[in-house]
């Protein structure tokens, strides 16, 4: 088997999917079906269960998915024998795939692309949006170098850098009662109409757990991404929580009221994720670094 039918075979537990693995690939799609059997034939058995009907899609088997997550580990070995070559400034040359998730993606990234540019121009940022879990997945398999991610988050072979404490916010309708409080507590949502991202997103998790009582007593309604929270609560559809930094003046929507919270404040632990064998250690400093010197945790309170 060849480093590039492992890269084939990778692209498709990623995507699930014939087409868009090819298309991941930049190669045909009978060109990677090849590549796949090939190496399917040599092992004498089945990486993926292939669905009748359904456009190309799959399903990995047990025996597969251990054979993937070790030609991830095989793929990445390899990769490292370029960046092996490449010390110091010289690291901060080569493309850096960073993961971050989305409540966290749109209101950081414009603020440290610009540093980042200024402190590493040479160095090609590959943004890669996503929830938790698929991050997991993707630095477990090698896909990013690093992610962006808000506590807990535990993985073996993963390192955590912490990066911010960021609190959170109420955003209410303008019409609301609490249009006139400056601060709430916590314990106050329990009795309201909250609108919350899908179960997908961690955030959602993260509001429940620092808001008492949500979860028991609110009437919850979710939403796809927080700027589509923000409309619905502009709507008069309920309140919300959102993470402080996505309530800047540039997000400003004058039909939308911003409480803060009284002491003790919820709030949430940002932190970079990456593998304890990374091989790009400069570049992955000099994110932290650019981060850090924001200063989010003291901005943002």
């Amino acid at each position: 088997m060849t480093l590039s039918e492992l890269r084939f075979i990778v692209a498709l537990a990623h995507e699930k999917n014939f087409r868009r693995a090819a298309e991941k690939s930049f190669v045909s799609q009978p060109a990677l079906s090849l590549g796949i059997k090939k190496i399917e034939q040599e092992l004498n058995l089945s990486l993926f269960e292939r669905s009748v009907g359904a456009g190309g899609d799959v399903r990995i088997t047990p025996i597969g998915q251990k054979i993937i997550d070790q030609a991830a580990i095989v793929l990445e070995e390899a990769a490292k024998i370029k960046d092996l070559s490449a010390n110091g400034d010289s690291q901060l040359k080569l493309p850096f795939k960073l993961g971050l998730i989305y409540s966290i993606a749109p209101y950081l990234l414009p603020l440290i692309i610009p540093n980042l540019r200024d402190n590493a121009p040479d160095m090609p940022l590959e943004i890669h949006e996503n929830i938790t879990k698929n991050l997991e997945n993707n630095l477990k398999q090698g896909i990013i170098d690093a992610a962006v991610i808000a506590l807990p988050f535990d993985l073996p072979g993963v390192a955590i850098e912490t990066l911010y404490d960021e609190p959170f916010v109420v955003i209410a309708p303008l019409k609301h009662r609490w249009n006139a409080q400056k601060k709430i507590k916590a314990k106050d949502l329990a009795q309201e109409k909250v609108l919350l991202l899908d179960r997908t997103h961690c955030f959602s998790n993260q509001v429940k757990e620092a808001c008492p009582g949500i979860s028991e007593n609110s009437e919850i309604q979710l939403g796809n991404s927080l700027e589509t929270i923000r409309s619905m609560v502009a709507s008069n559809l309920g309140i919300s929580v959102l993470p402080k930094s996505a309530t800047t003046v540039q997000l400003d929507n004058p039909l939308v009221k911003i409480i803060s919270f009284e002491s003790p404040v919820p709030f949430r632990r940002v932190a970079l994720a990456y593998r304890k064998s990374a091989v790009k250690t400069e570049a992955i400093k000099k994110i932290v670094s650019v981060i850090k010197a924001l200063n989010f945790s003291k901005s943002h309170v």
